[in-house]
Protein backbone atom coordinates (compact mmCIF):
# COMPACT_ATOMS: atom_id res chain seq x y z
CA UNK A 1 0.00 0.00 0.00
CA UNK A 2 2.75 2.46 0.76
CA UNK A 3 4.32 1.37 -2.46
CA UNK A 4 0.84 2.97 -3.93
CA UNK A 5 0.74 6.02 -2.46
CA UNK A 6 4.40 6.67 -3.46
CA UNK A 7 3.34 6.43 -6.84
CA UNK A 8 0.87 9.66 -6.32
CA UNK A 9 3.97 11.73 -4.25
CA UNK A 10 2.59 10.83 -0.84
CA UNK A 11 5.51 10.37 1.47
CA UNK A 12 3.99 6.80 3.13
CA UNK A 13 5.56 4.37 5.52
CA UNK A 14 4.44 1.29 6.49
CA UNK A 15 4.44 0.40 10.49
CA UNK A 16 5.09 -3.13 11.63
CA UNK A 17 3.03 -1.92 15.09
CA UNK A 18 1.47 -5.46 15.60
CA UNK A 19 4.96 -7.05 16.37
CA UNK A 20 5.55 -4.35 19.15
CA UNK A 21 4.59 -4.32 22.89
CA UNK A 22 5.08 -0.49 22.37
CA UNK A 23 1.21 0.28 21.63
CA UNK A 24 2.63 3.92 20.01
CA UNK A 25 5.64 2.58 18.09
CA UNK A 26 4.03 4.07 14.97
CA UNK A 27 4.08 7.51 16.74
CA UNK A 28 7.98 6.90 18.15
CA UNK A 29 9.31 5.82 14.49
CA UNK A 30 7.50 8.53 12.37
CA UNK A 31 5.13 11.19 13.19
CA UNK A 32 2.43 10.71 10.81
CA UNK A 33 0.01 13.52 9.50
CA UNK A 34 -2.31 11.19 8.56
CA UNK A 35 -2.47 7.30 10.83
CA UNK A 36 -4.24 5.14 7.81
CA UNK A 37 -5.47 1.36 9.67
CA UNK A 38 -6.44 -1.02 7.44
CA UNK A 39 -7.61 -3.89 9.25
CA UNK A 40 -7.53 -7.95 7.77
CA UNK A 41 -9.76 -11.03 9.44
CA UNK A 42 -7.25 -13.28 10.72
CA UNK A 43 -8.42 -15.81 7.49
CA UNK A 44 -7.66 -13.20 5.07
CA UNK A 45 -4.52 -11.58 6.60
CA UNK A 46 -3.39 -15.14 6.69
CA UNK A 47 -3.71 -15.77 3.36
CA UNK A 48 -2.09 -12.25 2.03
CA UNK A 49 0.78 -12.80 3.74
CA UNK A 50 1.03 -16.76 3.95
CA UNK A 51 1.00 -16.59 7.95
CA UNK A 52 0.26 -19.40 10.03
CA UNK A 53 -1.33 -17.78 12.65
CA UNK A 54 -3.47 -19.35 14.88
CA UNK A 55 -6.50 -17.63 16.10
CA UNK A 56 -5.30 -16.47 19.83
CA UNK A 57 -2.07 -15.16 17.95
CA UNK A 58 -4.17 -13.19 15.43
CA UNK A 59 -6.08 -11.77 18.65
CA UNK A 60 -3.34 -10.82 20.67
CA UNK A 61 -1.77 -9.06 17.63
CA UNK A 62 -5.47 -6.94 17.48
CA UNK A 63 -4.85 -6.44 20.94
CA UNK A 64 -1.52 -4.79 20.81
CA UNK A 65 -2.99 -2.89 17.36
CA UNK A 66 -5.99 -1.11 19.87
CA UNK A 67 -4.66 2.20 20.36
CA UNK A 68 -3.25 2.67 16.56
CA UNK A 69 -6.71 1.88 15.83
CA UNK A 70 -8.43 4.00 18.27
CA UNK A 71 -6.19 6.90 16.86
CA UNK A 72 -6.35 6.21 13.21
CA UNK A 73 -7.51 9.25 10.72
CA UNK A 74 -8.98 6.19 8.31
CA UNK A 75 -10.04 2.93 9.51
CA UNK A 76 -10.72 0.51 6.23
CA UNK A 77 -11.37 -3.43 6.77
CA UNK A 78 -10.39 -4.84 3.45
CA UNK A 79 -11.30 -8.52 3.49
CA UNK A 80 -13.36 -7.88 0.49
CA UNK A 81 -11.35 -5.73 -0.98
CA UNK A 82 -8.35 -5.76 -3.91
CA UNK A 83 -5.36 -3.82 -3.39
CA UNK A 84 -6.55 -1.34 -6.24
CA UNK A 85 -9.85 -1.03 -4.06
CA UNK A 86 -7.72 -0.14 -1.16
CA UNK A 87 -5.51 1.87 -2.79
CA UNK A 88 -8.49 3.35 -4.56
CA UNK A 89 -10.33 4.09 -1.70
CA UNK A 90 -7.04 5.81 0.45
CA UNK A 91 -6.45 8.45 -2.05
CA UNK A 92 -10.04 9.28 -2.02
CA UNK A 93 -9.46 9.81 1.76
CA UNK A 94 -6.53 11.71 0.85
CA UNK A 95 -7.97 13.91 -1.34
CA UNK A 96 -11.00 15.00 0.56
CA UNK A 97 -8.50 15.70 3.72
CA UNK A 98 -6.83 18.50 0.78
CA UNK A 99 -3.67 16.06 1.19
CA UNK A 100 -3.81 15.80 -2.73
Amino acid sequence: MSEGLLRYGCRARAIAQEHSYVKDMWQRLTRPDILIFLQASCLVGGERRRLNWTESEWEEQQRRLTYAREHADFYLDTDSLGIGDVLGLVLEFLQNRGFL
